[in-house]
């Protein structure tokens, strides 16, 4: 700036002085057209400007989240019942997934039983209908049994079996 315009500059009110320095500094501001004329594939119905499906954005976002796997457990868990059958189901229920391992839950050790005899089948429909579960083996679990260890120390032995009668 030269002295004569810095003494034009004096007769402005501040807001214009703060104003006209901040463009000599930073360079006058760019039109939003010339912003736009710049952008490539701005244009109504250029290429890649059309919607995408609902399904499609959703497959992105599992993907690059790594959401996938477990979206496919819980869609397992929820198809449990067509995966095994309708009877079957009302005896075993999928109870959580540990390393590779399906652990299901069993009503009774007779039905874990029947159920281990039809682990080639239960497996074959999950890595056709579910890959991306992620599923290796199954295990077949009995029904819960109380557990006597209560406590941080316990005593080895067989507990108090014989307190009942």
């Amino acid at each position: 700036m030269t002295p004569a315009d810095q003494h034009d500059d004096r007769a402005l009110p501040e807001a214009q002085r703060v104003w006209a320095r901040l463009r000599t500094v930073f360079g006058a501001p760019r039109s939003r057209r010339r912003v736009l004329e710049q952008r490539p594939g701005s244009t109504p119905f250029a290429k890649g400007r059309d919607p995408l499906s609902v399904s499609s954005v959703l497959d992105g976002v599992t993907d690059q989240l790594g959401w996938r796997t477990p979206l496919a457990r819980t869609d397992l868990a929820a198809a449990w019942r067509s995966i095994a059958g309708a009877e079957t189901a009302k005896h075993a229920t999928v109870e959580g997934y540990a390393d590779g391992v399906l652990l299901i839950r069993c009503d009774s050790t007779a039905w874990a039983t029947q159920l281990s005899l039809m682990r080639s089948q239960i497996s074959e429909r999950i890595a056709r209908d579910f890959p991306d579960a992620g599923v290796d083996s199954l295990r077949f679990l009995g029904p819960n049994t109380p557990s006597w260890n209560h406590g941080p120390r316990t005593v080895q032995g067989r507990g108090p079996r014989d307190t009942y009668g």
